[in-house]
């Protein structure tokens, strides 16, 4: 398989370099809020990723981590009159609700910071040690000008870097590109021991720590969004090779952008969406085939005509599969005829050439309804056996489950017991005009995988 490498620009072969466990390590969410759809396309993409790699016979270990320290998650705590870490469990919960509901399997390992203090206070003291970073007063800071590859994963120049980056005004740098490893504590926030005095890490130190811990000084792959590029992995490889003298990962891949109605979604803007928000309309299932139906490197435009678009997308691949099984059910018995068997080896070929070619969801996705297509037109032959059909609704299955779609085939149409029962409290809290609570039972309805919303027929139950 080849993917692009952002480092080399150049499409490279992923091979594990112990001949046997594909490395990855994908930055993970900072957990202080519900993820936005922004959040969803690494999730969704690199999800795509591993089940892929998994379907070619790799064993993969995979890696994501939960940032659950950190300057937002604070002032979250603060608005809210919570602890840090009470703001971090909350929206790591919540983030494995909107995961889960976007089929995405859980990471190998998921590390958070507060749980890696040790290996980053380790690494920080060999940065000090190699004259790498210094002390400035209770913080300790990176210094940039000890690795002169600084910038190449970005391919801007150290002059360039300084006037483009958004530094804070620090008399306590050597330079304004040097970055925090270590900030010391302020009164009010969470902070741990160190030979510097009380503090907590800086953002990227703790991804070189929990990378180094989990996968190693050189991963085989490293995963995050295309706005990570600068600073977080810049930072990260700096930081990481200066300490370790190996490269940091041997491949590096950004997912694109999602833009909203043409514009670049910002809160300021008022355009931005939660997954929640988008799947208590559309389903998380509409959502996830968004993701994955381009190409991961291209941009995505959010907007109601695209919504609507995979929704009908998803519909004709969730018919064309009840009417194959339709089909079976009083299909003759026979071998699988030849014409399919060729026809079925091709299909497969042509999705893992796709597939091959960096990821190529988008033509994987064109494969599939060529299969679509050609399978409709055997469920109506009358001479079609019910093997022939049952080894196309096989590639059919295969094909869908790498790209984690159609995972609501099969599955039980009955509304639990447990969601009922939640349905009516929550009636009963609108008629009170308790409308807080009426939220709460509907946020414990859609953790259970559910939307429940009025309309002019009555409550409308369905699954997320």
């Amino acid at each position: 398989m080849n993917l692009y490498n952002t480092m080399t620009k150049q499409k490279e072969a992923l091979t594990p370099a112990d001949g046997k466990t594909i490395r990855i390590y994908a930055c993970g969410p900072t957990v202080y809020n519900f993820i936005h759809i922004g959040n969803a396309r690494p999730i969704c993409s690199f999800d795509v990723l591993r089940r892929y790699l998994k379907y070619r016979g790799y064993d993969v270990k995979y890696v994501q981590n939960f940032t659950d320290v950190d300057d937002k998650i604070i002032k979250r705590s603060g608005e809210e009159g919570i602890s840090a870490l009470e703001v971090a469990e909350r929206y790591i919960s919540e983030y494995r609700t909107d995961a889960h509901g976007l089929n995405v399997m859980d990471a190998d390992v998921h590390p958070r910071v507060t749980d890696s203090m040790d290996d980053i206070i380790s690494l920080v003291q060999t940065l000090v040690d190699t004259g790498h970073a210094y002390c400035a007063d209770g913080d300790v800071y990176f210094r940039t000008a000890s690795f002169p590859a600084y910038g190449k994963l970005s391919k801007m120049p150290i002059e360039e870097l300084q006037a483009g980056a958004r530094i804070d005004v620090n008399s306590q740098k050597e330079s304004p590109l040097d970055f925090a490893v270590w900030k010391g504590a302020k009164p009010g926030e969470p902070a741990w021991e160190s030979p510097w005095g009380m503090g907590r890490p800086g953002w990227h130190i703790e991804c070189s720590a929990m990378c180094r811990r989990h996968l190693g000084d050189t991963l085989d792959l490293h995963c995050g969004g295309q706005d990570l590029i600068f600073p977080h992995h810049e930072n990260e490889i700096a930081q990481s090779e200066a300490a370790t003298g190996a490269e940091l990962a041997r491949l590096w891949m950004h997912n694109g952008y999602i833009n909203v109605d043409n514009k670049k979604m910002s809160k300021s803007l008022g355009n931005f969406f939660t997954v929640r928000e988008v799947a208590e309309q559309y389903g998380y299932e509409v959502v996830r085939y968004m993701m994955v139906q381009a190409h991961y490197r291209s941009p995505i435009n959010y907007c109601v005509e695209l919504l609507e678009a995979c929704k009908a997308s998803l519909e004709r691949l969730y018919t064309c599969r009840e009417t194959l099984d339709r089909a079976m059910q009083s299909a003759p018995s026979g071998e699988i005829s030849a014409d399919m068997q060729e026809l079925i080896d091709r299909r497969r070929n042509e999705f893992i050439t796709a597939m091959d070619d960096d990821l190529n969801t988008a033509d994987g996705i064109s494969v599939l309804f060529e299969l679509v297509r050609d399978l409709n037109i055997r469920t109506t032959a009358a001479d079609t056996t019910k093997e022939t059909l049952a080894a196309g609704a096989a590639l059919f299955d295969e094909i869908t489950g790498v790209l984690g779609i159609l995972y609501h085939y099969g599955k039980e149409d009955e509304v639990p017991a447990e969601v009922m029962a939640l349905v009516e409290q929550r009636a009963e809290a609108r008629k009170a005009k308790d409308f807080q609570r009426a939220d709460a039972i509907r946020d414990e309805i859609a953790a259970l995988g559910y939307a429940v919303k009025e309309t002019r027929h009555g409550v409308e139950i369905s699954k997320l």
